[in-house]
């Protein structure tokens, strides 16, 4: 029999059910990719003057760009301009989205304003849905300048 035609309401079932399928997948795919955060890649720069000293005043903070991606540098509450112990440094790339995080001086907090993660001045998640820590950079001031490594801090 060459001439088997496919019935009428099969073809509708058959159409039907490839639109419930595409509509499932495009439910299904959004929320995965919110569930499962991106893979981490390397800053690719180990490092550069992200700042002049007394460039910050206490419990401020600055954006720098750390080869491919950005970096924060803070200058602690209360901390000495003149001591690299006063600063700390990380990536500035989330780790739940990899949206930019900043500075929050009236939280005296690192903030991603994505999804309203909150970090500590040690890089570490406080709330919100990051799951790791921010990567740590290493601060050292050499003459008048502040200087920022991707080494291990």
């Amino acid at each position: 029999m060459a001439d088997e035609k496919i019935p009428r309401r099969d073809a509708i079932n058959y159409l039907l059910g490839a639109g419930i399928g595409a509509l499932g997948a495009a439910t299904v795919f959004p929320i995965a990719r919110y569930i499962i955060p991106p893979a981490a890649s390397g800053s690719g720069s180990s490092s550069l003057a992200a700042a002049k000293v007394g460039e910050l005043k206490p419990n401020e903070g600055k954006i720098f760009k750390f080869g491919n991606a950005p970096g924060i540098l803070v200058l602690k509450p209360g901390g000495d301009p003149a001591s690299a112990l006063s600063y700390a440094a990380f990536t500035a790339v989330c780790t739940h989205l990899n949206c930019t995080v900043q500075y929050r001086d009236d939280l005296k907090e690192i903030w991603c304003a994505c999804h309203n993660g909150h970090f500590d001045l040690n890089g570490k998640v406080i709330s919100g849905p990051p799951p790791e820590a921010l990567r740590e950079y290493r601060v050292a001031i050499k003459g008048d300048e502040i200087f920022v490594s991707s080494e291990e801090a």
